[in-house]
């Protein structure tokens, strides 16, 4: 896979002002780092469609466009009153603000520490600890692709959060990710680093939203380790401008008795890509991943997962469903490893997607490869319209059509809100989806 001189020379122009900007900062195991990830994305390039993970996904949109990093951090006009749309009420917890993938201290909100606990600018906890890079952050790791090196030759700031031996967190984490952008395409891309330790306990919720209709590209990577006995509950919430692109990449490790829940939501986005890599490297750990996309009109959204049980005595369930209405384009492919030591394994895969139109569709490929002997993996696929029949015996109760029709889609996503133990998040996707099902009735009357 190879990158377009145009795109190789544009980025290597960009990468080449970056490091002229860094003075002695240039030298340091961090910036080794960064030339790692900028050598493989310049090996890789964008992806294309002969390849079979990116096969039902086309980023030549992505790779066309002169998308111009951000080196820096500037308010771009933000404010708290701007916040409202995105922030969750009542939770009383930790705020961290990024703007164009930068920490806003001033529109953060960080209570009094705790012991144990240290959370804020992933920048500053490197200039503190510059071995955390080496210790936690890899372009490498577990086969990271083209936008991950690229996210990683940039690496600049983005979330901290490490919450020690057996410290139990009450409120959830919230990273808010906003993007700004005018007349120049920006290239957007946190880093964010979540460790949780022996017995820890923790939520945090990533929200990524804009302001304005600027075209941009938000490329997130979001490394997470949960160490023996701890848990960890992810909550992801894009809804991004239908003017842009997302590509998020989720990385796990899970250590012993370890546990691990996603909740990955979608709504907005033209093209959207969401990468979730789970690895088991303790014994009975539990990883669940649950998934929700919500698109209309053109939108092309694509849910690619790996559970890696490479060890045994492991368990895994992983549900993801999808509405597309208009010509929406949906994209899913999980994959489940069996490690020829996993044995005793216990694996469950999902995916249901409902069509409310007939020009939306779906590409689905749940996929199973088992090395062990003694385990049991299930995985499936359903796609469909609403059931006549259902929709019939609300409208024999009375219920019109359009709002039978919304009971039944609303009946069928929240199967996954409802798996969100936040709640004021799990109020704002009731929200967003009845908003959603709303102005799909007003695209159809008009």
């Amino acid at each position: 896979m190879n990158a377009s001189a145009g795109t190789k020379d544009w980025y290597a122009g960009r990468f080449t002002q970056f490091e002229e900007g860094l003075n002695g900062a240039s030298q340091t195991p961090l910036h080794a780092l960064r030339r790692r990830g900028f050598a493989a994305f310049a090996a890789q390039g964008f992806p294309t469609t002969a390849e079979e993970e990116w096969r039902f996904t086309s980023v030549a949109p992505l790779a066309a466009t002169h998308f111009h990093p951000v080196l820096a951090y500037a308010a771009s006009g933000f404010a708290e009153p701007d916040l409202r749309p995105w922030s969750l009420t009542g939770t009383g917890g930790i705020v961290l603000v990024f703007i164009n993938g930068h920490f806003s201290s001033g529109l953060s909100s960080i209570p009094p520490g705790s012991p144990g606990v240290s959370v804020g600018s992933l920048g500053a906890a490197l200039a503190h600890d510059p071995a955390l890079a080496l210790r936690y952050l890899s372009p490498e790791r577990r086969g990271g692709d083209a936008f991950t090196s690229l996210n990683t030759a940039f690496l600049l700031d983005g979330a901290f959060v490490r919450v020690g031996d057996g410290v139990t967190l009450d409120a959830p984490v919230h990273i808010l990710s906003l993007a700004s952008s005018g007349d120049t395409p920006l290239l957007v891309q946190p880093r964010h680093l979540i460790i949780a330790g022996n017995g820890a306990r923790l939520s945090v919720v990533e929200t990524y939203g804009g302001k304005g209709p600027g075209l941009y590209l938000t490329n997130a990577v979001t490394e997470i380790f949960v160490g023996e006995g701890g848990a960890v509950e992810h909550d992801k919430l894009q809804m991004e401008n239908l003017s842009s692109f997302h590509v998020g990449t989720t990385m796990v490790s899970l250590g012993g008795e370890a546990s691990f829940t996603s909740n990955a939501i979608n709504f907005g986005g033209a093209i959207v890509r969401n990468n979730v890599n789970a690895l088991f490297e303790g014994e009975r750990a539990e990883c669940t991943l649950n998934g929700l996309s919500v698109a209309t009109g053109m939108q092309h959204v694509d849910n690619h997962t790996v559970i890696d049980h490479a060890k045994a005595h492991c368990q895994s369930h992983e549900l993801y469903k999808a509405v597309l209405d208009g010509s929406a384009r949906g994209v899913f492919n999980g994959k489940i490893f069996v490690r020829e030591d996993a044995q005793k394994t216990d694996a469950k895969q999902t995916n249901k997607t409902l069509l409310l139109s007939d020009e939306a569709t779906i590409d689905t490929k749940p996929q199973l490869e088992i090395f062990a002997d003694d385990v049991k993996c299930t995985h499936g696929a359903t796609v469909g319209q609403l059931d006549e029949e259902q929709v019939f015996y609300l409208r024999a109760r009375g219920i019109g059509q359009t709002e039978a029709r919304d009971l039944l889609t609303f009946a069928f996503a929240t199967d996954v809100i409802n798996r969100v133990h936040v709640d004021a998040l799990r109020e704002k996707l009731d929200a967003l989806l009845h908003a959603r099902l709303r102005q799909g009735r007003v695209n159809m009357e008009t």
